[in-house]
């Protein structure tokens, strides 16, 4: 099957893609190289990404560096408990000259939106994103309208400070795709961030000078455009997904549900996704076709969110990632136990 990959053109080109917009996003981020492969998975399955870690890691930088390597449109949105559906689905305005209402589209109508801490806003408007993401259209007023293709929503959460936050229901996490844990970076990495910071010099403007950011060394020049991404999306769809492999996944998510551990298992949609993401990994890696070790790899991004303790496993001190290790260790892959 490796050689199939090899000599499969359209797929090389999807490889070669695929490594043009690592480089590129590599030239601006240090050491995201995971995250940077989920984010990929999500475009290229239509799924949706929550990443969960402290400010000031680059999550924004990321999302921006992504959508200008590819030629996407990116928008931003800061949530706040004041925020309501209509700044980001859009709203009718009345037009006074003419006593007619005109629709204004909101942010969500781009590629990428970027969702800073989604769980500081009231629960209505986090609804109204989470329905948007899964039908993929906004109704304003009386019209109905579709959002863009391709349409990814990076969502952000801050995992230790929760003043003044509304913690997601399960119901919508499972809509999530992927949840992403990030950490600090290494030593090695972190000293890389602050030897190209001390290079950025100013930017001479107007009179004055402005500090330059990493922003302003993002490359507008894009590696790829959207054709390349829907050759990437039509590749994914044909990775070989064994019998064994299927097993392993219904295996997985059938334990969920039965764990003592655990008071909620994971739901079909899943089971779905890890098959998905399994598939756009194995792409990424060159192969087509899965392997046991991408659904061990993607098994805590898609599962883990997916899953809660009982009462009586947080009282002992579990946690979901253990109940999760425990799982893993009995399905499939040998080797692995």
């Amino acid at each position: 099957m490796a050689q199939k990959t090899q000599e499969n053109p359209r797929t090389q080109a999807t490889i070669r893609f695929i490594q043009a917009v690592r480089q590129r996003v590599g030239t601006i981020v240090v050491g995201q190289d995971t995250v940077v492969e989920r984010l990929l998975i999500a475009l290229f399955t239509g799924g949706h990404v929550l990443l969960q870690g402290v400010p000031g890691i680059a999550k924004t930088l990321l999302a921006s560096t992504l959508s200008r390597a590819i030629d996407l449109k990116f928008a931003r949105v800061q949530f706040t408990i004041d925020l309501l559906p209509g700044d980001i689905l859009g709203s009718e305005i009345l037009d006074p000259r003419t006593n007619t209402f005109a629709v204004h589209k909101g942010p969500i109508f781009t590629n990428l939106l970027l969702a800073d801490e989604i769980n500081r806003a009231a629960p209505k408007v986090q609804g109204a994103l989470l329905e948007a993401m899964q039908e993929r259209k906004v109704t304003i007023g009386k019209e109905t309208f579709k959002l863009p293709a391709p349409f990814l929503v990076i969502a952000t959460q801050n995992p230790i400070e929760q003043a003044g936050t509304f913690e997601l229901p399960e119901a919508q996490l499972d809509r999530f795709m992927l949840c992403h844990r990030l950490g600090y970076p290494k030593p090695a990495e972190e000293k890389e961030v602050l030897r190209r910071n001390i290079h950025l010099g100013v930017r001479r403007e107007d009179k004055g000078a402005i500090a330059r950011t990493e922003f302003d060394m993002i490359d507008d020049k894009p590696v790829g455009s959207t054709e390349d991404l829907v050759s990437a999306m039509e590749a994914v769809h044909d990775v070989h997904v064994s019998e064994t492999f299927l097993d392993h996944v219904v295996q997985l998510v059938e334990k969920t549900r039965h764990h003592k551990s655990l008071a909620l298992g994971a739901s079909p949609r899943a089971g779905i996704s890890l098959i998905k993401a399994s598939r756009a990994r194995a792409l990424i890696h060159g192969r087509d076709y899965v392997v046991p070790d991408d659904l061990f790899a993607l098994a805590e991004d898609v599962v883990l969110h997916r899953i809660r303790l009982t009462y009586e496993a947080l009282a002992d001190g579990l946690t979901g990632l253990q109940v999760l290790q425990s799982l893993l260790a009995d399905v499939g892959a040998p080797e692995r136990r």
